[in-house]
């Protein structure tokens, strides 16, 4: 059949190529010039099967309420009247408990281990260069009490089969000697070895390159307006291409895989996503000294911060505001970022040099995307992957393409409509 796939970000990259691989026609659809340049444009680069700890835990309410307060704070609720930041908020509110929290880690670290899995038998057949790194991931901890919080998680996720490991401060330095600045302060740390890292903005288009060449037709400067649909199928999507012209794309089936957007278009077709930007920030910065640059990802669970050495640059990104879809770039979260990064590892990059990036997370409540079917009989869903978005692309990816195939995906996921 003839899909049309709405988003050529990561995710909806590795849709259309999984797609095509399954045998099927494939036409992707974005509003930007070329794959890849919104969320996925300066994200922190990891493939972290080990962040697989919700937002929504049981220690969520308290620090959020304190956080309010606070304008460079790790997770920021920017109270709005908006009644979709309301729903968000108070379905955010019913996963923080322990029993909710370990069913979300599950379904987390399932997928994301399906998810690294894709990603490294892609990598091998198809020959991609993203600056990726296989060096695992360093999750350290500069406050007892949050040391100490992470021992259940990482417990669950063991469980599930994530090879997370609870190690000393001096195993850790050991790992990354870069973190010898704050070596008295860190009070423990955990260690993922078979987690990854890498540019996902390289990722995403030279993947995209490879999957037109393999007949994957790419409709840049292309905006979807809208939809021609009965009750329980869609009939068409209305596009303005780059000549300003309207045109109405008529295929098989679809794919909405439109990061925060998603929920506007699911609302236009008459059903409701529970999708809410989650605007994050990033730093890249030239490495200033080898030996004082880290090589081994970082994981900044205090500051909810994530550490990734892409070649000659260091991305350090983080922080979420719940505020709306507004892009505007706050300086004084950034610099937060900054001070940070500065303070662990001075001499490891020219931090007066650096490039800032915001763009918009799609977060769901739970952080449990949705993939699988919609409502609607031709349309599917990818999308609502929130900050895991690189993380989950390929596995989430090759098990929609089973979905569409009619196949059942070798995944233990709560897929959509399934």
């Amino acid at each position: 059949m003839h899909v049309l796939v709405m988003g050529a970000g990561v995710v909806g990259v590795t849709t259309a190529w999984y797609l095509k691989q399954a045998g099927h026609e494939v036409t992707v659809v974005d509003r930007q010039p070329r794959a890849g340049i919104e969320t996925s444009y300066a994200n922190g680069g990891q493939i972290s099967v080990s962040h697989a700890e919700p937002w929504a835990n049981p220690s969520a309410p308290l620090k959020v309420l304190k956080w309010l307060s606070q304008p460079d704070a790790p997770l920021l609720f920017k109270l709005k009247l908006d009644p979709a930041q309301w729903i968000w908020g108070l379905k955010f509110l019913t996963q923080c408990t322990s029993k909710r929290a370990a069913w979300n880690i599950r379904q987390m670290v399932n997928l994301g281990t399906y998810s690294r899995t894709q990603l490294q038998v892609l990598r091998k057949d198809v020959g991609l260069d993203y600056d990726h790194l296989e060096k695992g991931i360093l999750h350290f901890y500069t406050n007892d009490k949050e040391f100490d919080a992470a021992r259940e998680p990482t417990r669950i996720m063991q469980d599930l089969g994530c090879d997370r490991q609870v190690i000393g401060a001096d195993q850790a330095l050991e790992l990354e000697p870069a973190l010898k600045p704050i070596a008295s302060r860190i009070a423990g740390a955990t260690y993922t070895k078979e987690d990854e890292s890498g540019d996902a903005r390289k990722f995403t288009q030279e993947l995209a390159k490879k999957a037109e060449e393999a007949g994957v037709e790419f409709l840049y400067d292309t905006e979807v307006v809208g939809f021609e649909n009965t009750r329980d199928r869609i009939l068409g999507v209305g596009v303005i291409g780059p000549d300003g012209c309207h045109r109405t794309l008529r295929m098989d089936s679809y794919v909405l895989s439109m990061g925060s957007y998603s929920a506007h278009f699911a609302r236009k077709l008459g059903f409701f996503l529970n999708i809410y930007p989650a605007k994050g920030y990033s730093i890249t910065a030239p490495v200033k000294n080898e030996e004082a640059a880290f090589q081994v990802s970082l994981t900044d669970d205090e500051y909810k911060l994530v550490y990734s050495r892409l070649g000659d640059r260091l991305r350090i990104a983080g922080t979420a505001e719940l505020g709306g879809y507004d892009r505007d770039l706050s300086l004084v979260r950034c610099q937060a970022i900054v001070r940070r990064a500065a303070e662990i590892m001075p001499e490891g990059a020219y931090w007066d040099q650096c490039e800032f990036w915001t763009g918009l997370r799609p977060a769901t409540p739970s952080n449990v995307p949705y993939i699988g079917k919609s409502p609607l009989t031709n349309l599917y869903l990818n999308t609502g992957h929130g900050t895991l978005g690189w993380t989950h692309s390929c596995g989430s990816a090759a098990a929609l393409a089973d979905v569409v195939s009619g196949r059942t995906p070798e995944l233990d996921f709560d897929f959509t409509g399934l």
